[in-house]
């Protein structure tokens, strides 16, 4: 069972997810009306997942997620809004969120993320994934390619991790990679997990970044090389 937090600033919406949720089995151990709250109740609470709210008063889904990660780096965050504006799904990715989720989903969805971020799954259409990356290199310049550190960075991994790392930036679930490597789904969460470590990395989504900045991925969101 999931502990989840469910972070909104309408009662409704709480409500309704809270009940989605639990019909579904997982376990809602709090519900916050703003980000202020949920960074309180995320330190007392200790959930596994927290759904939420990117516009809130007082403090913001981005910052309360950046706080709350800043402490509790385990915590998968899934940030959930009306809204699908690139410059507001790259703020939240950077913070640290694992995904994305529209409020006007299918609830079967909604239950999906969750477990799925229980599991370290990043949270993306591939379209949207697309978007973010474009972002995140045009962010960085296009001199990145030369960046010492993360040359260094990457040359701390071993080959199979940089064949991970190369497939998470083709947007490869953990299913599809362990396909591709004849590896099992455990194993490659534990080298995604290593490759998060040791690149001092948040989640997936960052390291997805990373690999098309370094070029193991083009942009088309294919290998450059065989993994």
């Amino acid at each position: 069972m999931i502990r989840v937090l469910v972070v909104d600033d309408q009662a409704l919406v709480r409500a309704g997810v809270t009940l989605l949720l639990r019909t579904a089995g997982e376990d809602v151990v709090g519900e916050a009306a703003d980000g202020h709250e949920a960074v309180r109740l995320a330190e007392y609470l200790r959930p596994d997942v927290i759904l939420m709210d990117l516009r809130m008063p007082r403090v913001d889904g981005i910052e309360a997620t950046r706080r709350i990660l800043n402490a509790q780096p385990a915590i998968r965050v899934v940030m959930l809004t009306t809204f699908d504006d690139d410059a507001e799904v790259y703020g939240a990715l950077r913070a640290g969120a694992v995904g994305y989720l529209l409020k006007d989903g299918e609830p079967d969805a909604m239950v999906d993320a969750v477990r799925r971020a229980a599991q370290g799954e990043s949270l993306l259409a591939p379209a949207v994934l697309a978007r973010v990356v474009a972002r995140a290199v045009q962010a960085h310049g296009e001199d990145t390619a030369d960046d010492p550190t993360e040359r260094a960075e990457l040359a701390r991994l071993t080959p199979r991790e940089l064949q991970v790392l190369t497939l998470v930036g083709a947007g490869r679930s953990n299913a599809e990679i362990g396909q591709a490597l004849h590896l099992g789904v455990t194993t490659v969460k534990s080298h995604v997990a290593a490759v998060i470590e040791k690149l001092g990395l948040r989640n997936r989504i960052q390291a997805a970044v990373l690999a098309h900045r370094r070029g193991l991925v083009d942009d088309r969101f294919r290998p450059v090389s065989d993994p």
